[in-house]
């Protein structure tokens, strides 16, 4: 047995062949719908309250 044989070039060829056809069918099955989603829109930005002075501590002095 060895370990490059015809036959494993063979198989790795019909295997890439059957992928790529696999891959173009599904992208042209894909496209047949027509319809494409709405672009991402960005969140609103949400304005945060600042802190209240009365829960800030002042910083020790020592």
């Amino acid at each position: 047995m060895r370990l490059f044989a015809p036959d494993l070039f063979r198989n790795f060829g019909l295997g890439f062949v059957l992928g790529a056809l696999v891959v173009v069918i599904g992208v042209s099955a894909a496209e047949g719908h027509g319809t494409v989603a709405s672009p991402a829109r960005a969140a609103e930005i949400v304005k945060v309250p600042s802190p209240s002075q009365d829960f800030v501590i002042p910083p020790a002095r020592g």
